[in-house]
Order: structure tokens, then C-alpha cells, then sequence
């Protein structure tokens, strides 16, 4: 049995600002996608990577490839996310795949494995964190309205989430043009069940710059000290 590592790093970042993408920012002394494809590596569980970037990013992956001699395979992004993703996952050839956020640079080995073996079980799963602030609508003009969505049941969805691949593709195939936030979307939306399993706090998504500096902080505490 294959496991492949699918790391998306074709996003435009929008939100993050700049017009270089993201995931080459430094941190720690290297880019956020190094520092996520180390994580995943070091967890021992795949056989392969599979990098998806956006035209025109090949250049940085070549000098990241020169600093890093674990082999990885490249696939092109497309316009949205559930492109680049199916695109990667279609280069992969494991049974499995763990789609993982380029952007995720401190993904823990425990994380990895318990989403990993829940797939094996369930066909699909994902991490998740709990919901613990309180969360309240605010209108156009910045004012908070009154009462909110319930706390309970209520997640943050993490990655990477794994897959039993011939489910994903099936999935992906089914789900045609709707609009998929992320890959476990495309299952849900088909009726198909997804196993959630604890994720971790530490496991953040670089999306705005102030971000760099709690992830810089998780990656090199003593740089920070």
C-alpha cells in the first residue's frame, strides 16, 4: 500500500497581500513550502510528494529542489483550488493521499498519523480543533448584531486531510463544477460520510502577514526568545 503526499502551493494569497505567492516567504531561514514538505517527509508514512505550483513558480521550486534532496514530483495548478488539487492528486500513485495546505508549515508527525489511519478505515477523513470563541455576526457598518451560531458541534477544518485516492477522484469527478472549499467538500456534497479526527492548534495556515511571525515562533522558539 502507497501513500502520497499532495501539498498545494499554486494559490494566489490573495488576502495575504503582494504579488509574490506566499508560500516562499522565509521564515525560520526557509520557505513556508519547505518547512511543509519537511513536516509531512519526516513523518516516515509516504512513499512519494507531489508538488502543485502555479506557472511561473518554477524557478523558486528549483532553488528550493537544490536545498532539499528528497525527490518530489510537480504538477501545474489551475485556476481554483479544487483544480490544483485534483490535478496532484491525479499525478499521485499511491492508494492513498494526504492533501496537505503548502501554507501548513508546522504539521506534527501524531497529526499525520491519526488522520492517516482513520482514512485507512473510513476511506476519508480530516483534523479538526474545536470552535472556542464566541462568535457573533457584524453588519456592513462594523456593528455587531445581536446572538450568533452555537459553538457546539462547530470545527476548524485543518489538513492535511486523507483519502482513499480512487474515492477522492470518483468524488472530484461527481462534484463537477460546484465550488469545493476543500477537499473533503467534494465528498460531502455527494452525500459520502468524512471522519473527523483531533487536529492541533499549532497546525497554522500562514493566510495574513501577521501570521509569519506565530509560525516563525513554532519553528524556531529559541530565534525568538
Amino acid at each position: 500500500m502507497r501513500i502520497s503526499g499532495v501539498v498545494l502551493a499554486a494559490g494566489r494569497g490573495e488576502r495575504f497581500g503582494g504579488s509574490e505567492n506566499k508560500v516562499w516567504q522565509e521564515v525560520a531561514g526557509r520557505p513556508l513550502l519547505f518547512h511543509a514538505l519537511s513536516s509531512l517527509w519526516k513523518s516516515d508514512l509516504l512513499d512519494e510528494l507531489v508538488v502543485v505550483v502555479r506557472p511561473g513558480d518554477e524557478g523558486p521550486l528549483e532553488q528550493l529542489a537544490e536545498h532539499w534532496e528528497v525527490p518530489f514530483t510537480v504538477a501545474a495548478g489551475g485556476r481554483r483550488r479544487q483544480d490544483s488539487a485534483l490535478a496532484g492528486v491525479k499525478a499521485a500513485t499511491g492508494d492513498y493521499v494526504l492533501v496537505h495546505d503548502g501554507a501548513r508549515p508546522v504539521v506534527g508527525n501524531r497529526t499525520i498519523r491519526r488522520v492517516l489511519e482513520a482514512a485507512q478505515l473510513h476511506g476519508a477523513a480530516v483534523p479538526v480543533v474545536p470552535v472556542v470563541d464566541t462568535l457573533r455576526y457584524c453588519d456592513q457598518e462594523g456593528y455587531l448584531r445581536p446572538g450568533g451560531p452555537d459553538r457546539g458541534g462547530l470545527v476548524h477544518i485543518q489538513t492535511p486531510q486523507a483519502f482513499r485516492r480512487a474515492l477522492l477522484l470518483e468524488a472530484y469527478a461527481a462534484a463537477g463544477d460546484e465550488q469545493l472549499t476543500d477537499d473533503a467538500a467534494a465528498l460531502l456534497t455527494q452525500g459520502r460520510s468524512v471522519v473527523a479526527v483531533p487536529g492541533d492548534v499549532s497546525n497554522v495556515k500562514v493566510t495574513r502577514r501577521a501570521d509569519l511571525e506565530l509560525v516563525g515562533r513554532l519553528l524556531d522558539p529559541i530565534g525568538h526568545l
